[in-house]
């Protein structure tokens, strides 16, 4: 399943997600959490602006959407999907809430940890490494992010 042809689809519904960021201002990233059997549990996007809660990134509103929708904060089996690479505090979140994966579309050279400045989520020292499928959909992702932030300089 880590063909990123498989993860086209849910990247599209993250990027619905981040989208819709941008009408309260914040930075447009979004992501969803898929089931084992590939439905959505969990749906989120960037509300650090919205909600003024500096832990507000769309991964976390994400896992703590599909964690309540199973009743258990174990999400074994299941994938998380985010247009932008996560961040040490979403990687770290990764890794706590035991997903089997992270799909993420653009990287992020400036703060991104599953592989560009980090590498949280495959460090052999902590007790849960997901597999990792990265670029899907990177160009759009890409877009919408450059897009935003040519609007506020």
């Amino acid at each position: 399943m880590s063909s990123s042809d498989t993860w086209r689809e849910p990247m599209r519904l993250a990027l619905a997600e981040a989208r819709a960021a941008l009408a309260t201002g914040d930075v447009p990233i979004g992501a969803v959490v898929l089931s084992p059997s590939g439905s959505v549990i969990g749906t989120g996007r960037n509300v650090r602006e919205a909600a003024n809660d500096p832990t507000g990134h769309a991964e976390v509103v994400a896992l703590r959407a599909a964690a309540a929708s199973v009743g258990e904060w174990r999400l074994t089996d299941c994938t998380l999907v985010v247009t932008l690479e996560p961040c040490t505090m979403c990687a770290g979140a990764a890794v706590l809430s035991r997903v089997a994966r992270v799909v993420f579309g653009a990287y992020d050279d400036k703060a991104g940890a599953v592989g560009s400045l980090w590498d949280v989520v495959r460090d052999r020292r902590l007790n849960h490494r997901p597999e990792v499928v990265a670029g899907v959909l990177a160009a759009e992702s890409a877009e919408l992010l450059d897009g935003f932030f040519a609007d506020h300089r």
